[in-house]
């Protein structure tokens, strides 16, 4: 099994990559977001008290996530590896993850972290923002302001990952498909070694 996680800033590319990457090697993508969602409405007893704890305006605890991924692990046997998008998002909730997988006979083959200067990601966001009707993407502060915060919390995920030699850096600039192609470039070798 091949687990992947796609990292980089809003604005990066990971969505558009993420599904490029899935129809390519055939990964299961397991999104925290979506993961929630589901377990909410198939009203499980994780989804049941996820929802209490959001109904109160908190963050979901590590542990009921991990219970999330941990199910959506087992319920995708005949899965040919995971792209992990949004997850983790602090070194305590890697660290997690990798008992988790380390558990299941398991673990994670790669980060590829897309690298994109910051003038670009405002470009890009404020772009989205004219076309999706994101209200989070039509302001340069508040995107300026989430690119600090993922800069400030998320690097240390791929400090977490780099003492295991597990984090490629992949320049997230230029045509989509060229970036699809670095990607691609480094996951070819991983994949079929």
């Amino acid at each position: 099994m091949f687990n992947l996680i796609l990292f980089g800033p809003p604005g990066s590319g990971k969505g558009t990559q993420s599904e490029k990457l899935i129809a390519r090697y055939g990964l299961k993508h397991l999104s925290t977001g979506d993961l929630l969602r589901g377990e909410i409405s198939q009203q499980t007893a994780l989804g049941m008290e996820a929802k209490k704890i959001m109904d109160k305006g908190q963050l979901v605890p590590d542990e009921v996530v991990i219970g999330m991924i941990s199910s959506a692990l087992d319920n995708n046997p005949q899965a040919k590896g995971f792209l992990f998008d949004g997850f983790p998002r602090t070194d305590k909730q890697a660290e997690a993850l990798d008992k988790l997988l380390d558990l299941k006979k398991n673990g994670i083959a790669v980060m590829l972290a897309l690298e994109v200067s910051e003038e670009e990601l405002v470009k890009r966001l404020v772009k989205r923002g004219e076309t999706s009707g994101r209200s989070d993407d039509n302001n340069e502060a508040v995107i300026r302001a989430r690119i600090a915060e993922y800069n400030s919390k998320t690097a240390a995920v791929a400090d977490y990952y780099k003492r295991f030699d597990k984090v490629v850096l992949v320049k997230g600039e230029g045509g989509v498909e060229n970036i699809f192609d670095r990607l691609c470039n480094e996951i070819e070798p991983r994949i079929n070694g």
